[in-house]
């Protein structure tokens, strides 16, 4: 069973990660999250789960107004032939979540590590990262510190790409 957004934010706490969240109307796309986002300060994400040929599942993590190509990102990262993206159905089974609510926080979900996170180097630059919490009803604002120990928690280990040079 996955995690609820209560259980995270209590896991969050557990491993002394405290971020601030807001409420808001529920999203599912990068435009509806602009119109609605008001004071929410830092970088906000966009987040692609993809499928490879091998059936191989990604979760790329990137700037929101970065553009990416997904047949050079297939080849800048070693997939399998072309990536598409995953189903509904592998989203909610591998991650927990629903469409408009993935995020690397998702990846709490993903007991079985099938998913390779791919994070845009620009979150590196950034003082404050900006993602849903299992529910595209809410923001939640990390650090960079915040997604270190995060992904530290869940043993899992990003690879970092830089995501503006596969416009």
């Amino acid at each position: 069973m996955p995690m609820t957004t209560t259980e995270l934010f209590e896991f969050l706490d557990s491993i002394s990660v405290r971020p601030t969240t807001v409420e808001h109307e529920q999203v599912r796309t990068v435009e509806e999250s602009k119109a609605l986002r008001g004071a929410i300060r830092g970088l906000h994400t966009k987040n692609l789960f993809l499928r490879d040929a091998k059936r191989r599942y990604f979760l790329v993590v990137a700037n929101e107004d970065t553009r990416i190509n997904l047949k050079s990102l297939a080849s800048r990262i070693g997939a399998s032939g072309r990536f598409s993206f995953a189903s509904s159905q592998a989203l909610m089974d591998i991650l927990g979540v629903e469409p408009g609510a993935v995020s690397l926080l998702a990846l709490v979900n993903d007991q079985q590590n099938q998913t390779t996170i791919v994070l845009d180097e620009s979150l590196l630059n950034a003082s404050t990262i900006n993602c849903h919490p299992l529910s595209s009803r809410f923001t939640t604002s990390l650090t960079n510190d915040d997604v270190v120990q995060f992904l530290r928690a869940i043993n899992r280990t990003p690879v970092y790409l830089d995501c503006r040079g596969l416009e």
